[in-house]
């Protein structure tokens, strides 16, 4: 994607820099601060990085002179007990307040002209979005990347299951301590991730690990949605007091996908002016770091081509220099919504996500009882089921299907191969998980959008899991994955209050896919694969209907699949008119 024929401010100022400075937060703690500023006259306008990965680090150095250079003052700023800033860390917390102060010490400052906007991925994301509820004066523009949406559905659980590897690395073991960076990879075998994360009881892996992690010990002993949570401030339960211009980006294989789609959609729909309206996302086929901002053509397993290529952090130029400095680039005439069709390996534009004219069509999970494998005889159809036989398979938590790409974060060799799009033909080889796919498609079909499965269900045991993978299934057999997702079972009505099943009861379960963009050529298949575990990504449920997190032990559980006339097992894919 290249942008043309559009004013950009150009790298043309040498950068003098302030280090050190400790900025007085509210309740007198003080939090290290470094501001990089242009050689010119100023007043500049301002934006912030505020980290919990060392301000120092070579990356957002890197960055502070990127957008300095271009004549902007750039302050960046450890968090709250991290590094060298004063105070107790502990995620989450304070970033709703302490970003908001900095927001106001930066607007006061003679360098600055009152405008500031905020950048950074991931934690350095989510801070932003804590703070823009509380609406600084000064705040103008946002440009998160990878960020969040809700701790607990977004990032911590996922469809009531722990998000066990990215937990793990990040929780446990990287950011214990003040500036705690383990190199995890060379642990010895007994502390290695690829050991810990069997350990059980899960309430004690932090201490195997050899830490005793409060943030862990929290994490595992709120499973179900509550206080705790909330008082975390999810930006989604506060979209009505957003009212900053914000530009996401995600990738389809990032932890965060989601996230940053409801960040969209939210505030476009709920937030207030000049906010509301003034969304902004793209969307790669990238993992957490987006195709290392947008210069990669590889992801996973997957070439995606030159066209793929974009460059995120001038992207990020041409917002702020419309928010922050009144230049009339054209950047708010474009269509909002930039999402890339995987398979096309095209970029599409359109006015809003979900795009409009979208056809939410059903495909129907079909066998004659027989779907274990992909040498089974499961089929996916738009053709609703009759009378059809259930299909069923053991899950053994001690034998559990084990995590082949898709949106880890943190795997277990913390690789860019481990995660993305990867061929899951060796998943497909086992009994335990369902394969249904349609017939070999003699057209395109474009899914982008958000995806679900509806799936009718019984279980021997009185709490399990069951998953969900949509597959792209290339002609020779290569079976790429393309969207995915989880449900606890205990959760399959409420977050808040969980519920056990009754064994050998039917349940009706709905399970959140999230989003993609993928299409599907003429000449693949659509596939779909049902199982009961995608570990280490998600920790193995023991199906004992246990308080989470306690068990040292685990049950085999049958689980059985009913697709038929009352029962029409489905996903419901997002498709896309040919030629819209």
């Amino acid at each position: 994607m290249v942008v043309e024929n559009v004013e950009i401010s150009q790298p043309v100022h040498e950068v003098r820099m302030i280090y050190g400075l400790d900025v007085p937060m509210r309740d007198g703690v003080r939090l290290s601060t470094d501001v990089y500023l242009p050689d010119a006259e100023g007043p500049f306008p301002a934006i912030l990085i505020r980290t919990p990965y060392n301000n120092n680090a070579e990356g957002v150095v890197q960055d502070c002179i990127y957008y300095a250079s271009r004549g902007y003052a750039v302050v960046s700023q450890d968090v709250r007990g991290r590094w060298d800033s004063d105070g107790e860390w502990y995620p989450f917390v304070h970033e709703a307040q302490d970003g908001y102060d900095t927001q106001e010490w930066i607007g006061a400052q003679p360098w600055c002209d009152g405008n500031v906007g905020t950048a950074g991925g991931s934690y350095v994301a989510m801070v932003q979005w804590q703070a823009a509820p509380l609406r600084s004066q000064y705040l103008k523009a946002m440009a998160p990347q990878v960020g969040y949406s809700n701790f607990y559905h977004n990032w911590v659980y996922t469809g009531g299951a722990f998000q066990l590897a990215f937990n793990l690395r990040w929780g446990a073991i990287q950011m214990h301590t003040r500036t705690n960076q383990v190199q995890y990879l060379w642990m010895p075998e007994s502390n290695h991730l690829t050991t810990l994360h069997w350990y059980l009881p899960l309430i004690d892996m932090d201490e195997a690990a050899g830490r005793r992690s409060k943030l862990w010990k929290d994490w595992i002993e709120n499973p179900s949605y509550g206080d705790y949570w909330r008082e975390l401030r999810p930006v989604e339960e506060h979209y009505a007091d957003v009212s900053v211009p914000a530009y996401g980006i995600g990738g389809w294989y990032d932890v965060f996908l989601q996230s940053t789609l409801n960040n969209f959609m939210g505030v476009n729909k709920h937030g207030r002016s000049p906010g509301k309206g003034n969304q902004r996302i793209t969307i790669g086929p990238w993992i957490h770091n987006c195709g290392n901002k947008g210069a990669n053509r590889v992801t996973g397993e997957v070439d995606f081509g030159e066209e793929v290529k974009v460059d995120l952090r001038l992207e990020h130029v041409r917002w702020f220099d419309y928010w922050l400095k009144g230049v009339r680039n054209g950047i708010t005439d474009e269509p909002p919504v930039n999402v890339f069709v995987m398979g096309r390996n095209q970029w599409r534009r359109s006015a809003d996500w979900p795009i409009p004219g979208t056809q939410y069509t059903p495909y129907y999970l079909r066998s004659d009882g027989n779907a274990n494998s992909s040498f089974g005889d499961g089929g996916l159809s738009v053709d609703a089921p009759r009378d059809e036989p259930v299909d069923s398979f053991e899950y053994d938590p001690q034998h559990p299907v084990m995590t082949i790409g898709g949106s880890t974060c943190c795997s277990e060799d913390v690789t860019p191969v481990s995660m993305g799009p990867r061929d899951q033909q060796s998943a497909e080889w086992r009994p335990d998980v369902l394969v249904y796919t349609t017939d070999t498609l003699e057209e395109d079909v474009e899914v982008t959008g958000p995806v679900s499965l509806v799936l009718y269900a019984s279980s021997s045991a009185p709490d399990t899991d069951f998953t969900a993978k949509l597959v792209d299934v290339h002609p020779g057999g290569r079976a790429i994955n393309v969207a995915q997702g989880i449900i606890r079972a205990r959760y399959r009505d409420s977050w808040e209050k969980p519920e056990l099943m009754t064994p050998g009861q039917v349940y009706k379960f709905n399970i959140d896919l999230w989003s993609t963009s993928n299409c599907f050529l003429a000449g693949h298949r659509i596939g779909v694969e049902i199982s009961s575990s995608n570990f280490p990504q998600f920790d193995r449920n023991p199906n004992t209907g246990h308080p989470f997190g306690k068990d040292s032990e685990t049950q085999i559980a049958t689980q059985t699949i009913f697709h038929d006339e009352e029962r029409p097992s489905h996903i419901l894919l997002p498709v896309i008119p040919a030629g819209h």
